[in-house]
């Protein structure tokens, strides 16, 4: 049984890939320059999310409209835990806050927003372990634009591809073009922090 919480994700041992979906006027500028350019917004919070399969739910497959460019955003990993310790839940919990005007604080002024939703399967379906949303605020965007972004590279053939063998109902074939992804360690305060734990 996989922790009720954890982080999953296509890393190695200098970089991690995190996935964005955005139009075509965002999109393209974004990987010939390797980096974000206007019209991103550098003013409001851009968020990240490391489970290939959670963007797909977020982006039905890129068929969403302005999610039709699916991105995998290569990003350093001291970037990526430098934005998890700065992290402060979406919603009060008493596992990583002493109480709720203590969250209230640390959320009003957080730099770096951590939210947990249900993974999902192949299929679409809800997994019993959540995945890892992080949104970064415009106090930290620039910062990722500019020092933790290696490669920026445009995966939409591939996702079209995954979704026509899910639609043709061969799942063993889309299943086999997944990024293989592994669970994340992180140090133990910062778990806490982030309200991860064993479900019991």
């Amino acid at each position: 049984m996989p922790e009720h919480h954890e982080i999953r994700a296509q890393y190695d041992a200098r970089t991690l890939t995190v996935y964005q979906a955005y139009r075509s006027a965002i999109a393209v500028p974004a990987v010939e320059n390797g980096r974000f350019v206007e019209p991103f917004s550098f003013t409001r919070m851009t968020w990240i999310k490391p489970s290939f399969l959670w963007m797909m739910e977020r982006s039905d497959y890129g068929r969403k409209r302005g999610q039709e460019h699916v991105l995998a955003v290569k990003i350093r990993r001291d970037g990526f835990e430098k934005a998890l310790s700065l992290g402060v839940l979406t919603s009060f919990d008493p596992a990583a806050h002493p109480s709720r005007t203590d969250w209230e604080k640390d959320f009003d002024d957080a730099k770096v927003h951590v939210q947990w939703d249900p993974e999902r399967g192949i299929r679409g379906q809800k997994l019993p372990h959540r995945s890892i949303q992080i949104g970064i605020s415009r106090h930290v965007v620039a910062e990722l634009n500019d020092e933790w972004i290696v490669t920026i590279d445009d995966i939409s053939p591939l996702v079209r591809k995954i979704n026509a063998l899910r639609l043709s109902g061969s799942w063993s074939r889309a299943r086999a073009l997944l990024p293989r992804e592994r669970v994340y360690d992180v140090p133990d305060d910062v778990g806490r922090r982030l309200g991860m734990r064993t479900r019991r």
